[in-house]
């Protein structure tokens, strides 16, 4: 997408790391035999993400922008979930981002006639899970230990030890504090 002025928000460098990193997760990371979890951790940190020794991300994933990436220890990321990390996404050790999750860290600035580019950050706690098919977007903190149930939204902060359900995601009730690992 370009601005108004039709000038690309991506540097040329950008550009040309997104072209790669498209054919190899389009391949080697896509083609993947099921439980090569250190290939692809390999792989994402090729290309600039902080990715753990224990992360489990799972060969369907999508990544866009790995460089933007950090994922802390025991996390997996399920079949299908969607990382597009145009800002940079923070994910919290022992996190479960079930399978479709979607973490969206770019939006555009709807008061610019351009619709400008914003790469708003997302950090996602300790401990939570993001349950199947829900999207988190672009500025939300989500609070250790929150779960954000199968097919929620969050579009703003989400309190720890807190399960929340829905779209737009409400708090339903509190969440029992997990023993320390």
């Amino acid at each position: 997408m370009s601005d108004a002025r039709g000038v690309s928000p991506y540097p040329f460098r950008e550009k040309m790391a997104r072209v790669l990193w498209a054919c190899v997760q389009g391949t080697a990371f896509r083609f993947s035999l099921h439980n090569f979890y250190g290939w692809r951790r390999m792989l994402l940190r090729s290309f600039g993400a902080r990715i753990a020794d224990t992360v489990r991300i799972r060969r369907s994933v999508k990544v866009e922008c790995p460089w933007n990436l950090a994922v802390g220890s025991d996390s997996a990321i399920g079949d299908n979930a969607i990382l597009y990390c145009l800002g940079p996404i923070t994910i919290g050790h022992r996190v479960t981002l079930s399978q479709g999750a979607h973490l969206c860290a770019g939006t555009h600035d709807y008061n610019d006639p351009g619709m400008q580019l914003l790469r708003e950050p997302i950090e996602v706690g300790n401990d939570v899970w993001i349950c199947a098919d829900a999207f988190v977007g672009p500025s939300v903190h989500v609070g250790e230990g929150a779960i954000l149930g199968a097919r929620g939204v969050a579009m703003r902060d989400l309190e720890p030890w807190t399960i929340y359900f829905g779209n737009p995601a409400q708090r339903a009730k509190p969440r029992p504090r997990l023993p320390p690992p």
